[in-house]
């Protein structure tokens, strides 16, 4: 049984990226959970099958391929509106970090491939949702999901931080061009319990949950309730903003 979150999506089309599981899948939960119909996207078909299979065949469909490649996204962007007959949310959800270590030491290939799913899908996923008619009809959403990584020095995670905070400029860039039929925020979230992040806090979670705050690590439905209000009416007057969900850790460096 889902909570009752309301209805604010009834009627609404969404498109959610690297949504087979983590944050992605519990964006894509809230929007469904509040009344949305989805387009779930990721690299793997078998993980995607399962996502449907919670979201429920009657309000999910997936499309299987990599966010840097443009048949894929044509074909998702194509399907939420042959099958759904719109589309008013685009969640950039997916990201990659193939990369440790300081910006000294990184591969080339590995930084231009970080820089190519991280950022510019975003920006070509932004741009073909907007010419097949986000935001043409009625007001359209696009949700960007960064990181606290690209608010400041990120060790260990350098380059990914990097395209983080490049993620956030184009998200203003997005904000200002679109406006007005189109919002355009992003998230960005500390330490979140997911597959991606598990380096980061499998070693010790209490000590990693410590640092917070608030005493826990974030949880991917943390960062869907996040986007779902980023996406929905209820912030229809904000747009070029980045909410940091992050368990207080921001405040850190005063306590």
């Amino acid at each position: 049984m889902t909570a009752d979150h309301g209805r604010r999506f009834e009627g609404q089309v969404a498109l959610i990226t690297g949504a087979s599981r983590g944050i992605g899948l519990a964006v894509a939960q809230r929007l469904v959970d509040e009344g949305a119909r989805v387009v779930v996207t990721a690299r793997k078909p078998d993980g995607l099958a399962d996502a449907v299979a919670q979201l429920g065949a009657e309000n999910a469909i997936a499309v299987a391929g990599r966010a840097d490649d443009a048949e894929h996204r044509a074909e998702a962007i194509a399907t939420a509106i042959r099958e759904y007959g719109s589309l008013d949310v685009l969640v950039n959800n997916t990201g990659i970090n193939p990369a440790y270590g300081k910006l000294a030491d990184i591969d080339e290939a590995a930084a231009r491939k970080i820089m190519d799913v991280n950022v510019l899908a975003a920006l070509l996923w932004t741009r073909q949702a907007v010419a097949a008619g986000l935001g043409r009809e009625r007001p359209g959403t696009v949700v960007n999901m960064a990181s606290v990584a690209g608010l400041a020095p990120a060790p260990g995670i350098a380059y990914y931080g990097v395209s983080k905070a490049a993620l956030i400029g184009l998200t203003y860039q997005l904000a200002a061009e679109l406006a007005p039929n189109i919002r355009v925020n992003a998230i960005a979230p500390a330490v979140v319990k997911t597959k991606f992040a598990e380096a980061l806090y499998s070693d010790d979670e209490a000590a990693a949950a410590a640092q917070y705050p608030l005493q826990r690590l974030g949880v991917p439905e943390d960062i869907g309730a996040a986007a779902a209000f980023l996406a929905s009416s209820d912030s229809g007057w904000i747009t070029g903003q980045v909410l940091v969900v992050d368990g207080g850790g921001g405040l850190r460096a005063s306590l």
